[in-house]
């Protein structure tokens, strides 16, 4: 799908569909009232008659309309006017961009980007042509390269432009839009990974996705490190996670580097288990199938580096993705055994399907080689966390309040949004063992902050962060699918860190 920004009025708009928004009790955003008055009082007629009323996320195809040069004109609900924010311009971009898709239309101008949203992130044009490009790429997303047939003969919108017609087209614009389909990309990455079943996507596969990608980022490049190169590095707490498996693990790491060479990297690092059963301590039967998306972290990381690489940052950024399968076998850890990590910690293993944090707490303990500005762990961990948030945001740890802070702004600038959570020392001793440094749970109580607690005593050499995304990496139900969350968040923090250099 094509974007582009366009100055002028929507009647002059040679078209297959013009769309203007219409706020409740019929009142007319400002695009709106221009084309009603150059088709001499259509629109208001057709209010009048109460075929729209401009009810939140309603919309209302025409066609035929007299004075114009577009085909049809679409008239988008956008609710009360003095409510009219961040949640209900996104609610409304996503029903205009369903609507469009059940048009014959192959292109479109959206008047979308003046819209008066109360709470739009600075510069507001440019935030709602940012919200407008990935609503537009998650309604045409579909996973279907797996199914022997598809509908090759579905109307697909093809181009979209956003019709300006006051503010000004200038490279505050033209930037957003750039970066709005970079992250779009990186989203469609980190969607496609996490949709494709525990088969296809093993650790091996993840490896080569990151070679690949390497291949076609000039600015990217990447490491595989096998078992036996773990192995000589310690880690022996990854490792004792795959031991159940028949695939090899891997620790993939990704190396951006469009800083200065004395700028120290940002880490991204990625929770990547291709395929979670609980191991010895075996998962109930039910949505098992889901434990395909416990790899969701890696494939956020690997979204995010593409998106950098293709936005061009000028900052360092580094991925580095622990993968591998927990699954049960004579070979398999058991409850109750003891483990050595990187770091020279023991861990008393007293539940195998906590296995996230002991591949991530070896992969931290790596990543301090890169002698980090800051570290941001992203993981499927807990389902405590789901309990916690839902699944509307993302649970936020972190050993310091001013990358916390960077975290939670850039989620609530791409409505990608996550929440601080606690990770106080008081938590800390939940973790205690007879026999080990610790244990790698800490009971019901407090599951996700505990979680977190166990990763932040292999973080102390560098600012870190958590992001346990086990409630918003996907959906279940009829509209199951990765949503490649957090890269949007992941991305406009990048950005932003790269905008203050």
């Amino acid at each position: 799908m094509e974007f582009s920004i366009k100055q002028g009025s929507p009647e002059k708009q040679r078209s297959g569909c013009v769309l203007v928004g219409v706020f409740e009790g019929g009142k007319l955003a400002e695009a709106a009232q221009a084309l009603d008055k150059a088709v001499q009082h259509y629109l208001s007629d057709i209010i009048a008659h109460g075929d729209m009323t401009g009810k939140a996320a309603s919309t209302l195809l025409l066609h035929n309309v007299p004075h114009i040069q577009s085909e049809r004109v679409l008239l988008l609900g956008l609710g009360k006017r003095d409510e009219f924010g961040a949640r209900q311009y996104l609610d409304a971009v996503r029903a205009a961009m369903r609507a469009l898709q059940t048009t014959g239309a192959k292109d479109a101008v959206l008047y979308l980007a003046e819209l008066p949203v109360k709470d739009a992130k600075k510069p507001a044009q440019a935030w709602c042509i940012t919200q407008a490009v990935l609503a537009a790429h998650e309604a045409v997303y579909r996973f279907d390269r797996l199914k022997s047939k598809t509908d090759k003969d579905k109307k697909v919108l093809k181009k979209i432009q956003f019709g300006l017609l006051t503010a000004k087209h200038d490279a505050t614009l033209d930037a957003a839009l750039t970066q709005a389909l970079a992250i779009a990309q990186g989203v469609k990455l980190a969607k496609d990974l996490g949709n494709l079943p525990g088969n296809v996507c093993t650790p091996s596969y993840l490896a080569q996705q990151a070679v690949a990608l390497a291949k076609e980022q000039k600015s990217l490049k990447v490491t595989v490190l096998e078992e036996k190169d773990m192995l000589k590095l310690g880690m022996g707490s990854l490792l004792s996670v795959t031991r159940g498996s028949d695939e090899p693990a891997k620790l993939i790491t990704l190396e951006y580097r469009g800083g200065d060479k004395k700028q120290k990297p940002i880490v991204l690092v990625g929770k990547g288990i291709t395929f979670d059963t609980g191991g010895i301590s075996l998962k109930p039967g039910a949505e098992m199938d889901e434990m395909k998306y416990d790899m969701c972290g890696a494939a956020s990381v690997l979204g995010t580096l593409q998106a950098v690489a293709t936005m061009g940052l000028k900052l360092n950024v580094i991925g580095i993705i622990p993968t591998c399968e927990n699954m049960p076998s004579g070979r398999a850890i058991k409850p109750g055994d003891i483990v050595t990590s990187m770091s020279g910690q023991t861990i008393e293993i007293l539940n195998t399907d906590a296995e996230g944090r002991l591949i991530l707490c070896d992969a931290l303990t790596y990543a301090a080689k890169f002698e980090p500005d800051s570290v941001v762990d992203i993981a499927t961990l807990t389902g405590a966390c789901v309990i916690a948030l839902g699944h509307v945001a993302t649970g936020l740890f972190s050993n310091q309040d001013a990358l916390a802070q960077e975290l939670l702004s850039a989620g609530e600038q791409t409505q990608d949004r996550a929440w601080h959570m606690p990770l106080w020392e008081e938590y800390q001793p939940l973790l205690d063992s007879n026999f080990a440094d610790m244990q790698n749970i800490g009971g019901r109580a407090g599951g996700s902050i505990t979680a977190a607690c166990f990763l932040a005593r292999f973080t102390k050499e560098y600012r870190w962060a958590h992001l346990d995304i086990a409630g918003t990496a996907w959906k279940s139900g009829k509209d199951k699918g990765a949503t490649g969350r957090p890269v949007p968040l992941l991305a406009q923090y990048l950005i932003n860190r790269a905008n203050s250099k």
